[in-house]
């Protein structure tokens, strides 16, 4: 296809999958790629990634149900927010474009949505590409040097946010810059006009609560992780994966990708030494990298 719009230019819209639009971008041709976003962000976080692939690629960059200018809706979060809730939308993005099996990449919340698309849709999938979170890390979320890092999970599961948060442009850019300055790496610093953005976003009234709906669903990542159990070995992600691991993301240790073959049958890790948890804006290039190799 030609260039029609890039991630961060004014969004195409999907059809609605559950009452849920996408808004999305669409650039470059080639093979599709779909690059999912995390929290506290927006497809915009693809913003040095997509020209790096646009030459390579059909790459497709939507908001995620609840986030930027994608549909938001007051349901309960078990009912529009889940990870297979979120995997819908995805999956039903893929085929309206009547796109063939997608290179899907992501990190944070992304990353758990894309490793659902695969298993859920396996043949809608060509490859993963993601950062963490990942399976493994077992009791190791309760090491004094992490556990701490989990708080901000029970706050959005609480009653606080209406009340501290949403509708509040002040309140909430100050939230977002914590997780954008303590989440990335020693070398990166949030551009204070890119935090501007986010809060206008974010504050919009409703907003901030969507946004949290997939904290909000299920027993929490402490409860989920030490009840994890490696599946049987006919059991594992087939899909062939490609992890990208930064060594100073607070929240999720490099040392947690020792057991990811118990998980995939086919996982490649690649240690991205200088980067942070927000990957494709601290190490744009070598998410590129991974993704050009998976559709190579």
């Amino acid at each position: 296809m030609s260039s029609s719009t890039s991630g961060a230019g004014s969004p195409l819209r999907s059809r609605p999958v559950d009452g849920f639009g996408l808004a999305y971008g669409r650039s470059g041709g080639g093979p599709p790629v779909v690059l999912l976003h995390g929290w506290p962000g927006d497809r915009t976080d693809f913003r040095l990634l997509v020209p790096l692939l646009a030459g390579d690629a059909d790459v497709v960059v939507p908001d995620l149900r609840g986030f930027g200018e994608s549909d938001r809706h007051e349901v309960r979060p078990e009912d529009g927010y889940t990870a297979d809730a979120q995997a819908r939308s995805v999956v039903g993005l893929v085929d309206e474009l009547g796109l063939e099996p997608v290179v899907l990449a992501g990190y944070d919340i992304g990353s758990r949505i894309a490793q659902t698309v695969a298993r859920l849709f396996p043949d809608r999938v060509r490859a993963l590409v993601v950062a963490p979170p990942l399976p493994g890390a077992g009791r190791r979320l309760l090491d004094p040097d992490v556990v701490g890092e989990f708080w901000y999970q029970n706050l959005h599961r609480s009653g606080l946010p209406e009340h501290l948060l949403d509708g509040d442009r002040d309140a909430v850019r100050g939230y977002l810059e914590h997780f954008w300055s303590h989440w990335s790496g020693p070398s990166f610093t949030p551009d204070p006009a890119d935090l501007d953005r986010l809060a206008d976003s974010y504050a919009r009234p409703g907003a901030f609560i969507a946004s949290i709906g997939w904290y909000r669903v299920g027993p929490g990542i402490l409860v989920r992780g030490l009840a994890e159990q490696a599946p049987d070995p006919v059991d594992r992600l087939r899909t062939p994966t490609h992890v990208l691991w930064p060594a100073h993301d607070p929240l999720f240790p490099a040392a947690w990708g020792d057991r990811l073959g118990e998980f995939f049958t086919d996982v490649t890790v690649t240690p991205v030494p200088d980067a942070g948890h927000f990957l494709p804006l601290e190490a744009p290039e070598a998410f590129a990298s991974a993704i050009r190799a998976a559709l190579s």
